[in-house]
């Protein structure tokens, strides 16, 4: 059997390659469709402190959905890497304009100083989360640095875990890790995938 952060690597260069090559008009379609489904979720509606993230590079365009929440009146919480720890810090941002500033890899994150830090992940009802390749009974293959993995060990089972991305991002199988964590829901431009039913059918 082949080394399986060797295999995750090759499918995450693939999955990222055709990704990128989607043309604009396509992709904000799609954006446009993914936004629409989440906001249509009933454990999004039902949620009063939502995490979300800044999105970067091809990924699905989080930040729609982001401001959407702010203007439904959502707690909004949104990570930061810690650089000491190597872990994700989260902060509760209500001005993505004057609070959030370009972090690691460019990624728009909280200003510390601008920001009240969230220590209790468990006011988390509803979490969205980025990542490279799903399959349909959660499985999700992140960028490979681990930091939603180690987020997500500490979160409630009632917490929503859904992840948002494009169709040709679902793949058939993914080779799991101990220390890798399913998500709840996939959310495409073309589906809302129940990830819970799947694993038990």
């Amino acid at each position: 059997m082949r080394d399986i952060p060797a295999i995750k690597q090759a499918l995450r260069k693939n999955i990222l390659s055709v990704r990128e090559r989607l043309l604009a008009d396509v992709r904000s379609a799609c954006d446009a469709a993914v936004t629409e489904r989440l906001l249509q979720l009933p454990e999004y509606k039902q949620a009063t402190t939502v995490l979300g993230y800044m999105n970067f590079g091809s990924e699905y365009a989080c930040e729609l959905w982001v401001a959407q929440a702010l203007i439904e009146g959502k707690r909004l919480v949104l990570p930061k890497v810690n650089r000491h720890t190597n872990h994700l810090d989260l902060y509760r941002v209500d001005d993505l304009e004057n609070q959030l500033e370009s972090g690691l890899w460019g990624i728009r994150e909280p200003i510390v100083e601008r920001c009240e830090q969230l220590n209790d992940i468990n006011e988390v009802e509803f979490a969205l989360l980025p990542g490279v390749a799903f399959c349909r009974e959660g499985a999700r293959l992140g960028y490979g640095g681990g930091f939603y993995d180690k987020l997500l060990a500490n979160v409630s089972p009632r917490t929503a875990r859904v992840a948002a991305a494009y169709t040709l991002q679902l793949v058939a199988q993914l080779p799991q890790e101990a220390t890798d964590v399913k998500v709840g829901w996939i959310v495409t431009e073309e589906e809302t995938i129940n990830c819970l039913t799947s694993r038990n059918s």
